[in-house]
């Protein structure tokens, strides 16, 4: 109960900030958004090559609330940064507050913070593009986007703590986060490219996501593509969660 306890009161104190400062989750938002507008009708026009009545909007859409939870996550460890050289972090030392609930309050207000992002970029796809999601898919495909932007946002704590500085933590975040956008067919799917470069991809652990939510948003929840990705971004989140607590709680022992 403790940690729980511990655990809400960090959450809660987490999301008041972002409550009080919306502006990062805004210009979060903004780059899939724009990518929806710019990349949509490329998409429309390689559509006939992904299969007969492929739509180019379950295809895309899916794919940049991926994105928005890649980037997003991925770089929340500056956030810690900032709170360490303002001795946020050193005060929360000193509490009896658990260390995994430190970390775990960081990581489900990102997980929610998240969902709200995805939510709204749906919502603009729905109104402005059609879009038409089946509704079990959105909510397991919510969910999922949601298990990896925790795992990736876990990391970033651990990452961002132990590098103490935004110059050394921004040259590794982007050193892997391109690579793994450009590799997870997320502007468009890896089946249209050449078959070295789907290979490669299928070494991206979220290009396996990307694949899971895709198919999650046309409901075809029999397809394998949900399976692999499911069980492959649970692993690799809890893999993520588990060396990032043992970091975290190193880092402030």
């Amino acid at each position: 109960m403790t940690f729980l306890r511990d655990t809400g009161l960090i959450y809660w104190s987490q999301l008041r900030a972002n409550l009080r400062n919306p502006v990062w989750v805004i210009i979060g938002l903004m780059q899939p958004v724009i990518y929806l507008v710019l990349f949509g009708p490329l998409v429309k026009g390689v559509a006939p090559m992904l299969g007969p009545g492929a739509d180019p909007w379950k295809i895309l859409t899916p794919a940049l609330v991926i994105q928005t939870g890649l980037f997003g996550a991925l770089f929340v460890g500056f956030g810690i940064v900032a709170e360490w050289r303002a001795g946020v972090i050193e005060r929360q030392r000193v509490t009896p507050a658990s260390r995994g609930a430190l970390l775990l309050g960081r990581v489900l207000k990102d997980m929610t913070v998240l969902t709200v992002q995805a939510l709204v970029l749906v919502g603009v796809a729905a109104l402005a593009f059609g879009l038409r999601p089946d509704p079990l898919g959105l909510v397991l495909s919510l969910l999922l986007i949601a298990v990896m932007g925790g795992g990736l946002a876990a990391a970033s704590y651990a990452l961002g703590l132990w590098a103490r500085s935004e110059d050394t933590l921004a040259s590794l975040l982007n050193s892997v986060s391109v690579p793994i956008m450009l590799l997870s067919g997320i502007l468009l799917p890896l089946t249209v490219g050449p078959t070295w470069l789907q290979n490669v991809g299928k070494v991206n652990p979220f290009s396996h996501t990307v694949d899971a939510a895709r198919a999650l948003f046309r409901g075809d929840f029999g397809a394998h593509e949900v399976y692999i990705g499911t069980g492959v971004t649970l692993a690799v989140s809890v893999v993520l969660v588990v060396i990032a607590a043992r970091s975290f709680a190193r880092e402030n022992a």
